[in-house]
């Protein structure tokens, strides 16, 4: 009998044209493969269930707890928002370095900024791996901001740049070794929250990074980013102030949590269930700290919500720089002085590229605005992680993250302009050059900053002038039936509404009721804790082969596309009602939209800024011959960078100069902060008269040969860091050396005076 079983399971399992499993020709095998899988399949049931249990009874825990979160590291409380004069329920964390970790006191602190977008806090420290780990790992203090889940009673967004603003001038203090301000990364919503915050306190922080963060609400391409259309599919944000009415005056974030979910239905309603049911004997510890995170929604106030949905998702006037806070100040983000980087990717479904960077192109005209701004843009496109991936994939953290931190520095100094990071890995070539001239490019990678303008950010895809009208139309319409809801139905509204109806609604939500229903709460889940240790003990999987197991996945496949064209078709409609309905001439001009032409929307001016960046330019044109070796050596080193065939700056030349201690005029090394302000004075100048630029760069070099040899070996050495120059690159580097020679001419610079 054995033996004709064993001849019978040689028999191979073919599919059929549809794609499903053929059944086994021999009924004595299919009899055991169908006892196995029904086996495996009431095992698999018991075992999941009581994952859901577990993970019920989890956030029946969290939702006891005064300050739950999921940092995988021990931290100390610096400040506690609540204590601030305007309090709020955020608070800054030093992240405690874990044994055999050891933070250099001399290098720039971190502080990374939690999203709160409904979930809990602690994603960007979720794992070992992970943005706080790679940040300590580099050697960096390293510190975080989260919130509790209730806000403080009256707490606004202003009162959370404020707070926010208290953090980083605090952590500033407790670093004054520190060679740079305090840099900062902010994930999806903490994102646009610290760029406000840096916009009105553009002195007080370093590089920001901004990982997956939504800036321009309206941008984005037909036929995807349906997220965009809701606000108008809703007719504006009245529903966003029903919302608070009926939580007494709080926002529950698991509304929004919930579209979240909504926009990938199949893996919502099947996907990740079924990942963990099918492979329940290795993905419950994954699929538990997963949903410890995200099964635990946070509270708002109902005015913070109004505030993000009125003035961002539906008005989109943070890139208009169209906001203002309480004392009258612009919230413009031209303001702001440091670098940005801009880390997104093609696979993100909730900020996608166009959002994440289009309001660049709302902020400025063309590539000259932007360099006369004096902003440094650096972005970097991820092909296909998604959005969660951005902050807790541990191979995003391993690369992308990685390299940016290892490259603060260099960010720190780049030249105004806009750039893609490019990370090319390091082949043999490389390798050698770094045995010869010392480790010049930490990791598996080199990261180099390559110069764009902005058509490549156009390239991306965006509206039209009839799309921005429609979006414009959406805003005007919201303002309308805000003003119907707050005049006739939220007074009659709030009269129905209880603190306890609102705390009993919060509890029915279907997000929370889920895990409450697969929870210890529930007794006809007693007897699953003790099924689940028997089931483990006489745990039989079945093996990959079996039809029935085939079957399954066969059917689940099936679901999916099933939801996914259910997802295709309600995106479409979406889209299409959205085009139809705003797009409406009639409807347009009611609102008195239709009234400009057909001109697109400018930004508006600021006189005042303008103003102060002609005067700095003209100022710095009048001192191209102020300075000394340090500046002639970086002036030089820009002007053949400026080269177009040298279109990208490479982190392994700005470790040689690092290497190479330029030195300040009274022989002390030179700080980073100092590096930077030569680098952008020298930069704008050529940017202003290159010509006058270089021919005033002898006069900055000493008269000894020997002191000018050295400056030039500094050129040639981080000149050629990355490789031999070739065409232009080489030229503007032999004109450089002909001014560094001894037989360089000395100059004489005679300036009119100016009249009065």
């Amino acid at each position: 009998m054995h033996g004709s079983i064993a001849s019978i399971k040689e028999t191979p399992v073919s599919d059929d044209k549809q794609g499903w499993p053929q059944w086994p020709a021999n009924p004595f095998l299919l009899a055991q493969q169908a006892t196995d899988y029904w086996i495996d399949a009431c095992q698999r049931s018991v075992l999941f269930m009581d994952v859901l249990r577990q993970r019920g009874d989890e956030r029946n825990h969290r939702a006891e707890q005064t300050a739950p979160h999921v940092l995988s590291f021990e931290f100390e409380v610096v400040l506690d928002g609540r204590d601030l004069a305007r309090p709020v329920n955020y608070g800054l964390l030093h992240i405690v370095p874990p044994d055999g970790v050891a933070p250099d006191a001399a290098k720039r602190p971190f502080i990374v900024f939690d999203p709160r977008a409904g979930h809990g806090p602690g994603i960007g420290g979720m794992k070992q791996d992970s943005e706080i780990g790679v940040v300590l790992k580099a050697g960096h203090p390293c510190y975080f901001v989260g919130f509790l889940p209730q806000p403080v009673p009256g707490q606004t967004i202003e009162d959370v740049c404020r707070a926010e603003a208290q953090f980083i001038a605090r952590v500033a203090e407790l670093h004054p070794q520190a060679d740079g301000k305090p840099a900062l990364i902010g994930n999806c919503q903490a994102g646009w929250q610290i760029m406000m915050t840096s916009a009105l306190n553009p002195d007080l922080v370093g590089p920001l990074v901004l990982a997956g963060a939504p800036l321009s609400y309206w941008a984005g391409v037909r036929g995807k980013n349906p997220l965009r259309y809701l606000g108008g599919v809703l007719g504006g944000t009245w529903m966003t102030s029903l919302a608070g009415d009926l939580g007494n005056g709080i926002f529950d974030g698991a509304q929004l949590v919930a579209n979240f979910e909504k926009m990938n239905p199949s893996n919502t309603l099947w996907s990740k269930n079924y990942n963990a049911y099918s492979k329940i004997d290795t993905e419950a510890p994954r699929f538990l700290e997963f949903e410890k995170w995200w099964g635990n929604p946070v509270l708002l106030n109902a005015g913070e919500m109004q505030y993000i949905a009125d003035s961002l998702f539906v008005g989109n006037r943070l890139s208009d720089a169209a906001l203002l806070d309480s004392a009258g100040h612009r919230i413009d983000l031209r303001n702001i002085k440091s670098p940005i980087v801009v880390f997104c990717s093609w696979g993100d479904d909730i900020t996608p590229p166009q959002q994440a960077l289009g309001w660049v192109l709302d902020l400025y005209e063309d590539d000259a605005a932007l360099v006369a701004g004096g902003q440094t843009i650096i972005y970097s496109m991820h092909e296909d992680i998604g959005h969660l991936g951005i902050f807790v994939s541990a191979s995003v953290a391993n690369k992308e993250h990685e390299e940016f931190t290892a490259a603060m520095d260099m960010i720190d100094i780049m030249p105004p302009g806009l750039y893609e990071a490019v990370f090319l890995d390091k082949d043999e070539e490389m390798l050698q050059a770094e045995i010869a001239a010392g480790d010049l490019a930490a990791g598996d990678y080199v990261m180099r900053f390559e110069r764009r303008g902005l058509d490549a950010l156009r390239a991306l895809g965006g509206n039209d002038v009839e799309d921005e009208r429609r979006f414009a139309t959406v805003a005007r319409v919201s303002e309308i039936n805000q003003g119907l809801y707050r005049t006739f139905a939220s007074p009659l509204v709030k009269t129905m509404v209880s603190e306890s109806s609102a705390e009993r609604q919060r509890e029915l939500h279907p997000l929370r009721l889920r895990y409450t229903a697969f929870s210890s709460k529930n007794p006809l889940l007693n007897g699953i804790p003790a099924m689940a240790a028997k089931v483990r003990a006489e745990r039989r999987p079945v093996a990959a082969d079996n039809i029935f197991l085939q079957m399954q996945e066969a059917m689940s496949e099936q679901i999916v596309a099933a939801l996914d064209r259910y997802r295709d078709l309600r995106d479409h409609a979406t889209e299409q009602l959205f085009l139809n309905v705003y797009g409406s001439p009639v409807l347009q001009a009611l609102v008195g939209l239709r009234t400009d032409g057909g001109r697109p929307r400018r930004i508006g001016r600021d006189i005042a800024r303008e103003a102060a960046l002609v005067a700095h330019r003209a100022a710095l044109a009048l001192k191209t011959g102020e300075g000394g070796v340090a500046e002639a050596i970086i002036r030089g080193l820009l002007y053949i960078y400026r080269s177009p065939e040298m279109s990208a700056a490479d982190e392994r030349a700005f470790a040689t100069i690092r290497q190479l201690r330029l030195r300040t005029s009274d022989d002390k090394e030179m700080s980073l902060t100092h590096f930077k302000e030569i680098v952008r004075d020298q930069y704008l100048m050529l940017q202003v008269d290159e010509a006058a630029a270089m021919r005033d760069l002898p006069l900055l070099l000493p008269a000894e040969p020997e002191a000018r040899a050295a400056a030039l070996g500094i050129v040639r050495q981080v000149a050629g860091a990355t490789g031999t120059l070739t065409g232009d690159g080489a030229a503007r580097l032999e004109r450089v050396a002909g001014m560094f020679g001894p037989k360089a001419p000395k100059l004489a610079v005679v300036r009119k005076k100016k009249k009065a």
